[in-house]
């Protein structure tokens, strides 16, 4: 079952909850936000990808069957290997579908703040020197933008893969704000 933002929101009877977005639009934010409103856990899953040096962890596949195992959790909707045990157990999933002008915005900022900083992400990584942007084809800008538009029809997709789940598509900043204000 689709909802737009202006419904209200399911999330308060949800238990475990997923945050769906293209990179940069905010899902880790909107997680935390969501986990912190529902006082349910939050597991970052780019915390449990990530091993030192940005290679994958052997136990990311496990480590989520482990989240997911659990009665109440907040998480995002990403990695393609783990998307169907995320959608299995969830019961909401909240779409994060923002203007794409928007969402480069928020990844460029993002990612300047974080470099300049050197802000320690995960497992010891940091984002690289900025003129890597021009030479790595998946620096998370240039993803973000050949990204841009795979959620696509994302609600349609869901109907048919997982028919027991609420969708929750939030089209603004606005939507966003109202609808984490109506969590509590």
């Amino acid at each position: 079952m689709h909802r737009d933002a202006s419904a209200p929101p399911f999330a308060g009877r949800a238990r475990r909850i997923l945050v769906a977005g293209t990179s940069g639009s905010g899902k880790t934010t909107l997680a935390g936000r969501v986990s912190a409103a529902l006082d349910l856990p939050y597991t970052e899953l780019d915390g449990l990808h990530h091993g030192p040096g940005w290679t994958p962890r052997p136990e990311f596949e496990d480590d989520v069957r482990a989240v997911v195992a659990q009665d109440a959790w907040v998480s995002e909707w990403q990695y393609g290997a783990v998307r169907p045990l995320l959608l299995e157990r969830a019961q909401l999933l909240v779409w994060l579908d923002l203007p794409v002008p928007v969402v480069l915005w928020q990844v460029v900022t993002r990612t300047v703040r974080r470099r300049v900083r050197r802000t320690e992400l995960w497992n010891g990584n940091v984002e690289p020197p900025l003129r890597t942007v021009f030479s790595d084809r998946d620096h998370i800008v240039r993803w973000a933008w050949r990204t841009r538009h795979k959620l696509r029809g994302l609600d349609r997709r869901l109907a048919v893969e997982a028919p027991h789940l609420q969708v929750v598509r939030l089209r603004s900043r606005h939507d966003v704000h109202r609808w984490v204000r109506g969590l509590g």
